[in-house]
């Protein structure tokens, strides 16, 4: 017994690692770019800072550029513009406090409630406030430059937020790109462990159900970043002139991910009642094949989704198989198998939905019990 439950631990730590890797590496990909344009701006803000303004030291116009761009894929410029201001803002507060009383404790608290003050003055949102107050703080607990202006720092702030800007309005990027490749490889996963439940009902194999489940629990971070990351684009696409036209896709993709991380919550609830089901060893071989043919409509849909067609594919072979659903036919002398199938259908409700059928008629799809 303690030998199966540490070739369990086991297994489950590979299944939860393999799952950390492939999103880490999908992040690396989807950032890479991203970072690079913001390294490359930071370098341009500091060149400019003290090649062309003439300070020796610019250390906050490579801070202002790159915190204005980071890595976010949401570079709207509203979002670039609060960023920057806040940068702004806070360091002009700091060296209008350190100039006039200097810098010390109740200095400190000082600068940070009139940064933040300023801040909340400006903009409802959270992130220009929480920049001032950070940009007042280091102004207040680094020391001055020598020969430095009273509002050098300042200046430099402001050439980084500029160099910011110029890259949002020179480097347009297209708001569909991430939430694809997101999407890609959200729907792959479930489409991975569907296959892992199918070859697990046919052989049968609780350690195959137990590793699908494992994966369905692993891959909900993916989901949940598809579908953050797809709100915001396609709020952006709502408030921006420039991508208004992608505006269609977007929000239709924030309902594809809505209604996958509902089948992957059913493919889940299936995993679990799988297992109890292959607990005596009886194999489910009508079932398996659905849920086979399920996986591939499954992985056609996860095409669709990182190219931005129509899932004419996926949605064929999901109304193919919704046809065939009928607990008495699948499983005619076994209710726990008679159960599964309950569940199948409704993750499959929730493909059709995804796939372009309406609800009503993807519900249609299926046999009356």
């Amino acid at each position: 017994m303690a030998a199966s439950a540490s070739a369990g631990r086991v297994a489950a730590l590979r299944v939860h690692l393999a799952s950390r890797v492939r999103a880490g590496r999908s992040r690396v990909r989807a950032s890479w770019l991203l970072v690079l344009q913001a390294s490359v701006a930071a370098g341009l803000a500091f060149a400019v800072a003290r090649y062309v303004v003439g300070h020796e030291y610019p250390f906050f116009a490579p801070v202002s550029a790159w915190v204005s761009l980071g890595f976010a894929r949401d570079r709207s410029l509203r979002r670039v513009a609060e960023l920057a201001a806040g940068v702004a803002v806070g360091v002009a507060a700091g060296d209008l406090v350190v100039h006039l009383i200097g810098s010390g404790p109740w200095q400190m608290a000082l600068v940070l409630f009139l940064a933040a003050m300023v801040g909340r003055l400006l903009d409802a949102g959270p992130m220009l406030t929480t920049q001032a107050g950070v940009q007042a703080i280091v102004i207040v607990g680094l020391p001055t430059i020598p020969g430095a202006g009273p509002f050098d720092r300042w200046v430099d702030a402001l050439v980084g937020g500029g160099v910011a800007l110029a890259v949002v309005l020179l480097l347009p990027t297209d708001p569909r790109r991430h939430p694809r490749r997101l999407g890609r490889g959200a729907v792959q996963e479930l489409a991975g462990m569907l296959q892992v439940i199918a070859r697990g009902l046919a052989r049968p194999s609780a350690d195959d159900l137990e590793s699908a489940l494992l994966t369905g629990r692993a891959s909900q971070p993916s989901l949940d970043e598809w579908l953050s990351v797809t709100r915001s684009s396609a709020q952006l696409a709502r408030l921006a002139p420039a991508h208004r036209r992608h505006r269609a896709e977007l929000e239709r993709m924030l309902d594809v991910a809505v209604l996958l991380d509902r089948a992957m919550r059913n493919a889940r609830v299936l995993a679990r009642r799988a297992r109890r089901t292959v607990a005596d060893g009886r194999a489910a071989p009508a079932l398996a094949d659905a849920l086979a043919q399920v996986a591939r409509a499954t992985e056609d849909l996860a095409a669709a989704t990182a190219s931005g067609t129509d899932a004419r594919q996926a949605r064929e072979r999901l109304l193919a198989v919704a046809a065939t659903l009928d607990p008495h036919t699948v499983a005619p002398d076994d209710w726990q198998a008679q159960s599964l199938v309950l569940l199948l259908r409704s993750l499959v409700v929730d493909l059709l939905e995804a796939a372009g059928v309406p609800p009503g008629d993807a519900r249609a799809a299926l046999p009356e019990l």
